[in-house]
């Protein structure tokens, strides 16, 4: 399951990413994957989690969007978003094309950051 590497290196990049703009807290990363990445979604969620067990970005969200497969089709001339990655044809007139434009990302694109100890701001009422 290559989803487990990934996810570790997606909490590499962003404890980095953190540490480098001084974020105290990192509390979601945003991904854009693409339907032709190899990854199955599933699978890296559940890795994410494990994998932030104990680092720095324990308690992150993992925040997915989805990219379909967008390609150019050299008969129309435009580009087309493919209700289905396969087959490669152009939704419109059906030619062939390999042409993908988008679909194939595997991007992490922002950090959500948060106070260090944003609890510790509420207080209980005594009784």
């Amino acid at each position: 399951m290559h989803e487990l590497s990934i996810a570790h290196s997606l909490v590499e990049l962003a404890v980095e990413a953190a540490e480098n703009t001084g974020m105290k807290r990192v509390k979601a990363l945003y991904l854009k994957l693409g339907v032709l990445s190899g990854v199955v979604k599933e699978s890296l969620e559940f890795s994410f989690d494990v994998v932030i067990e104990g680092t720095p970005l324990e308690g992150a969200r993992l925040v997915i969007e989805d990219v379909p497969v967008q390609v150019f089709c050299s008969d129309c001339q435009e580009a087309h978003v493919l209700p289905e990655p396969f087959p490669m044809r152009c939704p419109v007139c059906g030619t062939r094309t390999g042409q993908v434009l988008e679909g194939r990302e595997l991007e992490l694109y922002a950090l959500e950051g948060g106070e260090e100890n944003a609890g510790d701001d509420i207080k209980s009422p005594d009784r």
